[in-house]
């Protein structure tokens, strides 16, 4: 067989999956929703290429909304999309969950002529499986009979081509039409047509994967122990029983005369929070090792863990973890039963996935032009006789300079271009800013706040759900060494909180930290500044600081992020309000430090075109023409910087 470019294609189900955000409540009662791509193939996908593989899928979507969030999703996630086909005809499948108790999990299927249901031959390709050393094929499609057919060609395929072939059993009754719409959490029906139907497929498969009621009802027995022989007569394939919280157990060979003699992979004693899912989860671990030749073991090991992560989080595959998180919890474990309590984990959970979100995978250098001032804009107005609310208009002309610059690059890939905004003046300009993808981060400190308090008092959560999700967290911060203690702590307190709400509601953090307005600064202060609030457990994806003085100054703050979190995005260099020239030389310093990836520079490059727009002595043409000079002109000193100091950083390695 020709070199895999493919560790593995799954084929089958995908949904877009609305998990009720309402624990403990009846479905009926769910107010409001989360919304995650599912369907166990997809999952196992994602899962699989979150776990460090090469990873494709097979199925169908349909031509709107839904269907382009699943494909870009998986697209972010890192899945070959090659066999995802666009159904013109149908919609997505659509699935709906609740979490009653530790017990039950309502689920409701829309599945009703969608478009993975209407999958068939036409969508296999013999080239496509070629590139593959293992298909997975899943039980629920082969209740269909297009879709039967379309996994046994795959199958046959694989054969050809010398792949391995996994079936991950992945039964529900109410989706062969065993039980009513409202059972879509019931997990076993009996049932000899069904059982008939799986065991065709047995012969071929090289790994079957079930829990004991799957297990059972491919073996056509009521005993677990008796299913397995059965099965165990039909096809020389290792099988794996997924037994919950007490693991699994594995048999590659002979089934023993107890099913406890089989080789055991241990459970991790977590809480259980949601079981749907779960299971992809333990199959995209079990993949990781079957996959790479591992002991079975380490394949159960990495399925356990794999499984411990899902039930103790609310959603699928946006809550699996990467081979880092597995593995650091492999390591070291966690003192919280509920795994979603450690903020390690969810740390490095978030760190190591937010590239999977929207707008989370930043392009080289990040340079953003903040807009994002309140009362400076006030001022400016005020200072020309203009009304304040011509600002919003204002803010929208800075968007399409931005935009402008973005467009004019010839190298996108080196630079991702933003913009920090504020929904006081702004909220016209983000739906423009929106419409260019520029990145963009919005405030949520009040003005001049010291200490720190969020604009618009109520619920800073509510206030961020709002967001689309692409949009990052500013909270400015005024912070300095020798402030009281009892602001010190009130200043950690509030930046918690918002690094909270940002973690939960999937949000990137940016801190901006001005020490320079509240006590003497020297070499150590800033590095000070951040060693304080990593050790209060801040841990925000960006931080915007002030210039420093010298390359020697900004080494030490860099050796303190990477020591304290070496997951941090990095760095962006504010501007004070510096002329362009001082702007430059801070950018030549700050590029020698590798964690300083760009800036965030905005009254320097707005402040002199806005006081003449509203003045009335300049036109929006000729605003927007000096934003985006001024705003290109630091982006090319920037570059510049930075390549002038990996010519240096090579001269000293040479």
């Amino acid at each position: 067989m020709a070199a895999a470019s493919l560790d593995v294609i799954t084929i089958g189900r995908s949904s877009v999956d609305l998990y009720g955000q309402q624990i403990g409540g009846a479905l009926e009662d769910m107010a409001s929703f989360s919304k995650a791509v599912g369907g166990s193939p997809t999952n196992i996908a994602i899962g699989v290429a979150r776990l460090g593989l090469k990873s494709g899928l097979i199925t169908r979507v349909g031509d709107e909304h839904f269907g382009r969030f699943i494909r870009e999703q998986l697209v972010r996630e890192g899945v070959d999309v090659t066999g995802v086909r666009t159904d013109p005809n149908r919609l997505t499948a659509l699935a709906i969950l609740g979490v009653r108790d530790d017990r039950s999990f309502p689920l409701i299927f829309y599945r009703d002529n969608c478009a993975d249901g209407a999958l068939d031959e036409t969508d296999i390709e013999e080239s496509h499986i070629a590139q593959a050393k293992a298909v997975v094929v899943t039980g629920t499609h082969f209740a269909k009979e297009a879709s039967s057919r379309a996994q046994r060609l795959a199958m046959s395929y694989a054969k050809a081509h010398g792949c391995r072939v996994g079936f991950d059993i992945d039964y529900r009754p109410n989706l062969w039409g065993l039980a009513g719409h409202g059972a879509g959490e019931q997990r076993y029906i009996r049932s000899g047509e069904v059982t008939q139907h799986l065991q065709s497929i047995l012969p071929d498969c090289d790994l079957v994967v079930g829990t004991e009621e799957e297990l059972m009802i491919a073996g056509g027995h009521d005993d677990v122990l008796a299913s397995i022989r059965a099965v165990r007569k039909l096809t020389a394939a290792t099988i794996v029983c997924k037994r919950g919280p007490t693991g699994c157990v594995v048999f590659p060979a002979d089934i023993p005369s107890s099913i406890e003699d089989g080789i055991k992979g241990p459970g991790f004693p977590v809480e259980v929070y949601n079981t749907l899912g779960a299971g992809d989860a333990f199959m995209a671990g079990f993949l990781r090792g079957w996959l790479t030749d591992a002991p079975i073991e380490t394949c159960c090991t990495y399925a356990n863990a794999g499984g411990a992560f899902a039930v103790s989080r609310l959603l699928c595959s946006v809550e699996y973890p990467t081979f880092a998180e597995l593995s650091y919890f492999l390591q070291h474990g966690s003192r919280h039963r509920a795994l979603r309590q450690d903020a390690t984990l969810n740390h490095m959970h978030w760190a190591t996935t937010r590239a999977s979100r929207p707008r989370g995978r930043i392009k080289g250098t990040l340079v953003a032009l903040a807009i994002d001032h309140r009362p400076q804009f006030e001022k400016l107005a005020d200072a020309a006789g203009a009304s304040r609310a011509r600002i919003p208009a204002f803010k929208r002309l800075a968007v399409e300079a931005a935009a402008k610059v973005a467009a004019a690059d010839g190298h996108p890939q080196q630079t991702t271009y933003g913009m920090l905004l504020d929904e006081t003046y702004g909220r016209e300009a983000l739906f423009r800013a929106e419409d260019h993808g520029l990145w963009i981060a919005r405030p949520v400190e009040a003005p001049g706040s010291r200490p720190l308090e969020f604009e618009g008092g109520g619920s800073l959560a509510a206030r961020v759900l709002e967001w689309p999700a692409g949009h990052a967290v500013k909270c400015l911060c005024f912070y300095h060494p020798d402030d009281p203690p009892d602001l010190k702590a009130r200043q950690q307190r509030e930046l918690s909180r918002v690094q909270d709400v940002a973690l939960r509601l999937g949000r990137e953090l940016l801190v901006e930290i001005i020490a320079s307005k509240h006590g003497r600064i020297d070499a150590g202060t800033v590095a000070g500044v951040l060693s304080e609030l990593y050790a209060s457990g801040i841990n925000p994806d960006w931080w915007k600081l002030e210039p420093q003085a010298s390359e020697a100054v900004w080494a030490n703050i860099g050796e303190v992020i990477a020591a304290k979190d070496p997951l941090c995005r990095g760095i962006l260099l504010l501007g004070l309000e510096a002329g362009p020239a001082d702007l430059k030389a801070a950018l030549r310093v700050a590029a020698a430090t590798p964690l300083v990836k760009g800036f965030a520079i905005g009254r320097t490059i707005f402040a002199e075109p806005a006081q003449a727009w509203f003045a009335g002595k300049l036109g929006d043409a000729e605003a927007i023409d000096r934003m985006a000079g001024s705003f290109a002109a630091l982006a090319e000193a920037w570059q510049e910087a930075r390549a002038a100091a990996a010519a240096e950083d090579r001269h000293v390695r040479v």
